[in-house]
C-alpha cells in the first residue's frame, strides 16, 4: 500500500474553504473489499430505513459500523487515513463515529442540508472532520455529496427534519453549493461546520457512502466525551485498538481477509 501525504495547498484549502476532495484515495482492492462488506450488510438486512415515508423513498443507514465489520473497525487505523486526518486537524486524532448511508436505485432519498456541528457542538468547527467515502461512483444524478464552501464559521439554525425519524436540517441557498462528484474510492473531507447534503438517487443502481468522523483530542469537552466513541489514532496515545477493542488491529490484515473471502 503506497504512502500518502497532503501538500500545503490541500491543507490550506481544507482550513479556508472547509472541505477537501481527494480522488482515488482508496485503490481498487480497497474499494472491492468495501463494496463486498456493504453487500453483505444489505443481504443480512442490517441497515435501517430512517425515512418517515418508506413506501415512497428510502434512506438506509447502519450506525455504527465497527461491531459489524473488522475491516471498517480497522479502516481508521490505516496509516494514510491517520496521516491525512492529522495533517488536517493536528494531533492527537480520535475517531468518534462510523456510519453507512445507502440509497436504493430510483427510490433512494437524499439527506437534507445540515452541519455535523449541529450534532457534535465543538467550540471550534475546524476541530473535527468527516471523511465521506464513495463506495460506488457518486454524482449529482445518484445522490452524491454536495457542500457549501467557505461557510464553516457561519451559524445555521437547525430544526427537526420531517422526512427522517431522527435527523435535523437547515436552509441553504442552493446557488452556494458545490457538487463533489467522485469515482468509487474517492473521498471528501469536510469540517464539522461545513453545510452538506445529498440528493435523491435517480439512477438504476444503488449507491453507498461511508462516513467516518474524527476530532482533534484537544478540542474535546466533557459532555462530548461522554456521548461519542473514543478511538485513539495518534501516537503515542494510540494502542492500535488494544484499549478500545481488546486486541491490536492491522488494517492490511483485515483487508486481505475480506478480499480472500470474496475471492473464495
Amino acid at each position: 500500500m503506497p504512502t500518502f501525504g497532503l501538500n500545503p495547498s490541500q491543507i490550506h484549502h481544507f482550513r479556508s474553504a472547509g472541505y477537501l476532495v481527494i480522488d482515488e484515495f482508496f485503490d481498487h482492492e480497497e474499494v472491492s473489499a468495501m463494496q463486498s462488506e456493504v453487500k453483505r450488510w444489505l443481504q443480512k438486512g442490517l441497515p435501517r430505513d430512517v425515512s418517515t415515508n418508506p413506501a415512497k423513498r428510502q434512506n438506509l443507514q447502519l450506525i455504527p459500523l465497527h461491531p459489524h465489520s473488522p475491516l471498517f473497525r480497522a479502516l481508521p487505523f490505516s496509516p494514510k487515513v491517520v496521516a491525512t486526518v492529522e495533517a488536517l486537524l493536528g494531533k492527537p486524532v480520535i475517531k468518534i463515529l462510523d456510519q453507512m448511508f445507502y440509497k436504493p436505485a430510483h427510490s433512494g432519498m437524499g439527506t437534507h442540508w445540515h452541519t455535523d456541528n449541529a450534532y457534535f457542538q465543538l467550540a471550534d468547527p475546524l476541530g473535527g472532520t468527516a471523511m465521506w467515502i464513495a463506495i460506488h461512483d457518486a454524482n449529482r444524478y445518484n445522490g452524491g455529496l454536495k457542500v457549501v464552501p467557505n461557510a464553516f464559521a457561519e451559524q445555521f439554525p437547525h430544526r427537526r427534519d420531517p422526512d427522517s425519524d431522527h435527523h435535523i436540517h437547515t436552509d441553504i441557498d442552493e446557488t452556494r453549493a458545490v457538487h463533489c462528484d467522485l469515482k468509487a474510492g474517492g473521498v471528501v473531507f469536510f469540517c464539522f461546520g461545513t453545510p452538506h447534503a445529498t440528493d435523491d438517487n435517480q439512477s438504476d443502481a444503488g449507491r453507498a457512502g461511508i462516513g467516518l468522523h474524527f476530532v482533534n483530542g484537544e478540542k474535546l469537552a466533557s459532555p462530548f466525551k461522554e456521548r461519542w466513541q473514543q478511538v485513539q489514532l495518534s501516537k503515542p496515545g494510540s494502542t492500535q485498538g488494544l484499549a478500545e477493542y481488546g486486541g491490536v488491529i492491522d488494517y492490511r490484515t483485515e483487508l486481505n481477509k475480506v478480499l480472500a473471502n470474496a475471492g473464495g
